[in-house]
């Protein structure tokens, strides 16, 4: 069940990746942290920012978005390197987020599609906002 998270938290996420989430991301993620969107492709479940300020938020933000990206950058094959993690379908394909090619450390407003089975990557969307909330 999504809740609310303290921007300090995502700014913790950030801080660890090294990356800026954009603001429509922040916004969402900030009043539910979590929760399921819906694309053209399947529903994804979306990653949490890890929330350690109580037992209960952290047992229910353990698989964040920080943990999710390190481990989808060391497990997956063809997984994109530059690519942040902020949902998966349970069957081995993830939503991403990309960096902007003129700066590097800021992730794109447009959401994308990582097919595991390909490697390749798919716009799904050209801002999280457009993505319907299930």
């Amino acid at each position: 069940m999504p809740f609310p998270v303290d921007t300090k938290w995502i700014t913790q996420t950030e801080e660890k990746l090294g990356t800026r989430f954009p603001a429509s991301f922040v916004t969402a993620m900030s009043k539910m942290n979590g929760g399921t969107v819906r694309t053209r492709i399947d529903h994804f479940e979306l990653f949490p920012f890890l929330d350690v300020s109580d037992r209960k938020r952290i047992q229910r933000t353990c698989s964040s978005i920080d943990r999710e990206t390190g481990a989808a950058r060391k497990d997956c094959y063809g997984f994109p390197p530059e690519a942040v993690a902020i949902g998966a379908n349970g069957g081995g394909d993830f939503l991403v987020l990309m960096p902007m090619s003129q700066h590097p450390d800021t992730l794109q407003h447009s959401v994308y599609w990582w097919d595991h089975e390909t490697g390749e990557v798919e716009l799904i969307a050209n801002d999280f906002g457009d993505l319907p909330k299930t």
